[in-house]
């Protein structure tokens, strides 16, 4: 597979991998509000578009996506990641993973210090997420302090880099 930059002609494709990937967690048939959330953040002044990422097969065919959208601690540039998603049907067979590592090594190469996220505990420790608190980052939620809210520092990571985190205005419209 091949890690590359979102283009303007892959929005439905994109758009499918959040609708099948986020499914199981809008059981009654709504839209998932992951496939919004992307559309909001692309309109937004935090969208990143050298940090967002799919996976596509050879044969053309779009299996996951991911995107860093401009957030801050205190004031100063960090990075938000979410949504990610993988067809279901190719969950479990590395396809995350280097979206991640792809995702993870952009921003790490334009100097960026931090990326935050809340996310499942068992899955991002193993791409070196801690719990944000570890790095003196908070939530700018209450309901969100706790193990899920995790942080990765990067090469560039300046440890006064402390404080509350904001996400993106678009994921406080979720």
């Amino acid at each position: 597979m091949l890690i590359r930059r979102e283009r303007p002609v892959d929005t439905d494709a994109i758009d499918a991998i959040h609708r099948a990937a986020f499914a199981s967690v809008t059981p009654d048939a709504t839209e998932p509000a992951e496939v919004g959330l992307v559309h909001a953040l692309r309109a937004s002044e935090a969208w990143l578009p050298a940090l967002t990422l799919v996976a596509e097969e050879p044969t053309g065919t779009l299996t996951g996506h991911v995107c860093l959208t401009r957030g801050d601690v205190a004031g100063r540039p960090a990075l938000a990641l979410g949504p990610i998603g993988v067809l279901p049907d190719r969950q479990r067979t590395g396809v995350g993973g280097a979206l991640m590592h792809a995702a993870l090594g952009a921003a790490d190469a334009l100097d960026e210090q931090l990326v935050v996220l809340l996310g499942h505990t068992g899955y991002y420790p193993r791409f070196g997420f801690v719990p944000a608190a570890d790095l003196g980052v908070e939530p700018d939620v209450a309901e969100w302090a706790g193990p899920h809210f995790q942080a990765r520092a990067l090469d560039a990571h300046d440890p006064s880099l402390r404080g509350v985190f904001r996400y993106p205005a678009p994921f406080y419209a979720l």
